[in-house]
């Protein structure tokens, strides 16, 4: 089992601290809208709409929740107000369940699929290289051999941050340089990784092309080369999102989605934020796994995402 097969105390407590500024703010406006009421009725569930709508959960997965809450209020006859925290968590992690999320427990890879080739995506500066560095990092941690490959090579700063990462982690780094054929640095990536018999390949791409359609071109691309040396290459498409961004969050999983088969989704700095609501709509509205979270700035602060520790941080009286 990986270094991840539980979730410990000391994740807990940085899921805890990184959810901090969203779980403060959702409780705030929560304590606003119940104060001087016993029961939970329409008024307050407008008031709740209104604050999962501000926690960037978005509209239409507000809703779902509303209904869900709606539904139970009328089953039960009388929910009091102290009882809506703990309704809130269970019915937002039972409409996690039921879409694509799911909980992640290790590092541990597909035994049939070695190397196991992750295609990282995203626009520039929601932490894309930083996160492939992380992942390296916890990757090795777990035991396995891991290559990387500079392929966002529209950017000068990208590279150098991934060779920079690669020699703190002690991987190899595979790079031709900015300006140079972004497909050409995936195929020698996975051709070394094959060669040297690696655990898993990670490539960094580009986060910004001209139009959606060179972006699909390029990443299609990217895809056929890798494909010479592992016919079912890449396992993973890891969509970056900024949690930061909020609804931005949003219009960038829409238009990455349409340019290529996103698998899953890693969702950064949410440690900076009051907007930690967009991960419960994100992963609603796509139907695409949220695999990672990114709470802090250490290495351990990209954490497997966990449904049921999420919403109990995110929603929880601190």
């Amino acid at each position: 089992m990986g270094i991840f097969g539980f979730f410990s105390k000391e994740k807990k407590e940085s899921l805890d601290q990184g959810l901090q500024k969203s779980s403060q703010s959702i409780f705030s406006k929560l304590s606003k809208a119940v104060v001087g009421k016993s029961k939970v009725d329409e008024e307050i569930l407008d008031e709740l709409e209104e604050v999962l709508i501000t926690s960037d959960v978005g509209v239409d997965t507000t809703i779902k929740i509303i209904e869900r809450i709606e539904e139970r209020v009328a089953r039960d006859k009388y929910v009091n107000t102290e009882e809506l925290d703990t309704i809130l968590r269970e019915e937002i992690i039972g409409l996690l369940e039921e879409n694509q999320s799911q909980d992640f427990l290790d590092f541990d890879i597909p035994q049939d699929k070695k190397p196991y080739v992750i295609m990282v995506v995203g626009v520039n500066g929601v932490g894309k290289t930083t996160t492939i560095g992380k992942l390296a990092s916890l990757f090795k941690n777990a035991g396995k051999s891991v290559v990387l490959g500079a392929a966002d090579t529209f950017r000068a700063a990208a590279v150098d941050q991934l060779i920079l990462w690669g020699n703190r982690v002690g991987v190899p780094v595979v790079s031709h340089g900015m300006n140079t054929d972004p497909a050409s640095v995936a195929f020698d990536t996975v051709k070394k990784g094959k060669e040297e018999n690696a655990d898993v390949i990670i490539i960094d791409t580009a986060g910004r092309l001209h139009t959606k359609v060179n972006l699909m071109n390029e990443l299609t691309k990217i895809k056929r080369v890798m494909q010479k040396f592992i016919p079912d290459a890449p396992h993973e498409i890891l969509l970056v999102l900024d949690g930061s961004t909020g609804q931005n969050a949003f219009i960038q999983a829409k238009e990455f989605t349409k340019a290529t088969e996103v698998t899953s989704l890693a969702i950064t700095k949410l440690d900076g934020t009051a907007k930690g609501g967009v991960v419960i709509g994100i992963s609603d509205q796509f139907k695409i796994p949220v695999k990672y979270i990114g709470v802090g700035e250490k290495v351990t602060d990209l954490q497997l995402f966990n449904r049921k520790e999420f919403v109990d941080s995110l929603f929880s009286k601190k």
